[in-house]
């Protein structure tokens, strides 16, 4: 927890304390409260994995299934309307914007959400679709639908999303090693 709070800190130069971080932030709140709804849902316990789960929407408006499988360090940045399907698995370092959808495209029993790489960023409102990879250190800009694989290094736009270029576009670079440093 203390790693997930100093991520915040370093990321966020609004954040003025590890103490705004902890009482304020919505989306530490909800990456928290996965952990403990994860916890449960990971030992069978799934009603109240999903009761956490819900109690952790109604606080922060984010919606994390206890069933996804998310690295030590996400930022969700403004995270209200955010949305992680069951089968989503999220690397380490990274952050999502307002409005992202890490969703499903079929109604089958299996892996059906998206698997994103490490240090990836996804813009607001962007909605990442189906069982697909997201490759690491990737950017997807705001509101783009992705709904092919994307390879490492990419910058993702539009919809629906194109690779438009690979390696990180200027200005779109985020200092990720120090979220992932403790």
């Amino acid at each position: 927890m203390i790693e997930l709070l100093k991520a915040y800190r370093r990321y966020d130069p609004a954040a003025r304390s590890l103490a705004e971080v902890f009482f304020l932030y919505p989306g530490f709140k909800a990456v928290i409260c996965h952990r403990l709804s994860h916890f449960f849902w990971t030992r069978g316990f799934k009603f109240i994995g999903r009761a956490i789960s819900e109690f952790a929407r109604f606080l922060t408006g984010i919606e994390i299934h206890p069933g996804a499988t998310i690295g030590k360090i996400l930022i969700v940045d403004h995270g209200m309307g955010t949305v992680i399907g069951e089968t989503a698995v999220v690397g380490e370092g990274v952050i999502l914007y307002q409005g992202v959808t890490l969703g499903g495209t079929s109604l089958q029993v299996g892996k059906r959400h998206p698997t994103i790489g490490d240090r990836v960023v996804i813009g607001a409102g962007a909605k990442v679709l189906g069982n697909i990879l997201i490759g690491e250190d990737t950017r997807i800009g705001a509101n783009s639908v992705v709904v092919t694989a994307v390879p490492p290094k990419s910058t993702v736009v539009g919809i629906p999303g194109k690779v438009i270029s690979g390696g990180v576009t200027p200005g779109l670079e985020l200092d990720h090693d120090s979220i992932t440093r403790t």
